[in-house]
C-alpha cells in the first residue's frame, strides 16, 4: 500500500505559462497583439488565466514570453492586481519553443511545478493533479482527456494506467486521449536539455521512454484560444458564468 504523501500548500508551487509563440493561426488579430492580451468576455485572455489560477490557490506564475512579450509584461506588471506574483522570462533575439522557453526559466521556478500552455483555460481541481503527481514519485506527469477526435486531433495511446505513445505529428488510430494543457515537472527533468529551440513534447516523450511520466486522466473538457472557434467558445463560457469562480 503507497503512502499518500502531503502536498504542499499550492501557494507554493509555480507555474511556467508558455505565452511566447506567434499565433498565427489568429492573424491578424495577433499581428500586432499577443495571443494572451486578445479580449475574451471584455478582458484580456491573460487576466481570465490568472484568476482561474488563483481561484485554485495558484499565485505564482512564470510568463515565458517572446513575440510581443513586451506587451504583456507593460499591461501586467507584477501581478499584483490579481493576487499574484507574476516573473518573466524573455526568449531573446530568437523564439525557443516551448521547451526552450521552458529550459530557460527554470532559474525562477519552483520545483516541481505546473507548466500551462498560453492558450489553455482548464477549470479542474489544480491540487488533484499535485497529489497525483507526487503520488507516482516519477520526474513528470501530464494530464490527458479521453477526447476521441471531438476538440483536437487526439495524440495519446493510454492503456489505462500508462501512457505507451505521445505524438503530435504521427497520429492513429489507436489514439483516443489528447494532452489535456497541464504537465506537472521537475526541475531535474529538464537536466539532460541543452539551452536551445525545442518543443515541450521532447521532454514529455524522453520521460516517456524512461517510464517518468505519470498520467492524470481530467474527465472535464479543455477550453482554449489557439483557432478562432476556440475563442468563440470560451466567450460563450465565461460570458454565461461569469469567471473562474463559477466553474
Amino acid at each position: 500500500m503507497t503512502t499518500a504523501l502531503p502536498v504542499p500548500p499550492l501557494a507554493e508551487w509555480s507555474v511556467a505559462i508558455l505565452a511566447g509563440g506567434l499565433a498565427t493561426r489568429l492573424r491578424p488579430l495577433t499581428a500586432n497583439v499577443p495571443k494572451s492580451l486578445l479580449k475574451i468576455a471584455g478582458e484580456p485572455f491573460l487576466g481570465h488565466q490568472l484568476r482561474l489560477l488563483r481561484s485554485r490557490g495558484l499565485c505564482r506564475v512564470v510568463l515565458c514570453v517572446g513575440y510581443l512579450g513586451e506587451q504583456i509584461q507593460a499591461d501586467f506588471g507584477s501581478g499584483t492586481s490579481y493576487g499574484m506574483r507574476i516573473d518573466y522570462s524573455f526568449d531573446g533575439p530568437e523564439l525557443l519553443g516551448t521547451g526552450g522557453a521552458l529550459k530557460k526559466a527554470l532559474g525562477k521556478l519552483s520545483s516541481p511545478f505546473f507548466v500551462l500552455y498560453g492558450d489553455s483555460y482548464l477549470p479542474i481541481n489544480y491540487r488533484a493533479v499535485a497529489a497525483a503527481f507526487l503520488r507516482s514519485r516519477k520526474q513528470g506527469l501530464m494530464t490527458i482527456l479521453r477526447n476521441d477526435n471531438r476538440w483536437q486531433p487526439s495524440n495519446i495511446t493510454f492503456d489505462g494506467k500508462e501512457i505507451l505513445r505521445y505524438d503530435k505529428q504521427q497520429l492513429t488510430a489507436e489514439m483516443r486521449y489528447i494532452d489535456y494543457g497541464l504537465g506537472v515537472l521537475r526541475a531535474d527533468a529538464l537536466s539532460e536539455c541543452r539551452e536551445r529551440a525545442f518543443d515541450l513534447s521532447e521532454i514529455y516523450n524522453h520521460l516517456l521512454q524512461a517510464r517518468q511520466l505519470a498520467a492524470f486522466v481530467v474527465n472535464k473538457r479543455f477550453y482554449e484560444i489557439g483557432s478562432s472557434s476556440g475563442l468563440a467558445q470560451l466567450e460563450a463560457l465565461l460570458s454565461n458564468h461569469g469567471g473562474a469562480m463559477n466553474l
